[in-house]
Order: C-alpha cells, then sequence, then structure tokens
C-alpha cells in the first residue's frame, strides 16, 4: 500500500463511502478509485488530483517521513516498538489517532506502554495512557 493508496481508503471509510460512491462524487471510474487504493504506480495525476480534491488535498512534493495512514493501518491495535528521533525505544500499543482540526490529518497518536496495557484494560484511565507525536516517529515495527 502506498501513501496516496492508504491515505484514499482511510478517508473514504472514514466517510462511509463505498468505491463506487467516490468514483461517482470524484468523476472518475470505479476501476480508477479501485486501482488508487491498490496503489497502482502509474495513475494520470490530473485524475488522482481530482480524487484528493473532495477531500480538501492535492499531490504536491512533500518531505519523506513515515506515513501516518500506513501507521494506522498496520499497526494500529498491534503490539509494536517505536523509535523516536532522540532514540528512545517505547513498547506499547496504539489505540487511538489525534487529528490536526484545521487540516484533518494525523499528528499524533495515544499509546499505552507495555506496562500499562492490562491495567488500561481493566480501567479505561486516561493517566495510563501518552501522546506520541507522529513527527517524533522515526521507526515502527511490530514487536
Amino acid at each position: 500500500m502506498t501513501q496516496i493508496s492508504s491515505f484514499l481508503k482511510y478517508h473514504r471509510k472514514r466517510l462511509n463511502l463505498t468505491q463506487e460512491e467516490l468514483a461517482n462524487k470524484a468523476g472518475v471510474g470505479i476501476r480508477f478509485i479501485r486501482e488508487m487504493e491498490q496503489g497502482k504506480q502509474t495513475l494520470q495525476l490530473d485524475k488522482v488530483n481530482q480524487v484528493l480534491s473532495l477531500f480538501g488535498f492535492c499531490i504536491s512534493p512533500t518531505k519523506l517521513h513515515i506515513d501516518p495512514y500506513f501507521v494506522f493501518w498496520n499497526f494500529f491495535n498491534k503490539a509494536i516498538k517505536i523509535t523516536l528521533n532522540n532514540k528512545i525505544i517505547k513498547s506499547g500499543i496504539i489505540i487511538k489517532e489525534i487529528f490536526d482540526n484545521k487540516t484533518s490529518n494525523i499528528i499524533a497518536w495515544k499509546y499505552i506502554s507495555n506496562i500499562n496495557v492490562i491495567k488500561y484494560q481493566k480501567n479505561k484511565d486516561d493517566k495510563l495512557t501518552e501522546t506520541i507525536l507522529h513527527s517524533d516517529i522515526q521507526n515502527i515495527e511490530e514487536q
């Protein structure tokens, strides 16, 4: 899955749209939406921007980083090991994404360390969680 494909799938599902409904709203074919979500490497950029514009986005050059939507689809609610930019390593579970209200982008994660997981399952106390800024993550992998 590519950054665009995971972004598209995430936002489409968040809005409870089928692929066909998204295709109709964007003015593209259902096949194009399927190819975008499957991460096809050769797509017409004007059509990609046509679809992304429904969510208020467009393709633009950006600095390479870990895709937050890739994190959501591959590491959410799983035992993970996160290496932060300052080289601190944390092991635990990501339980919630945190959005920037202005851009609707994922900017941080609500996280529970391995030490607090059992306590949190018994008592959903926010004091047992911590917030990790997405921009602070250097690497993430399953435990």
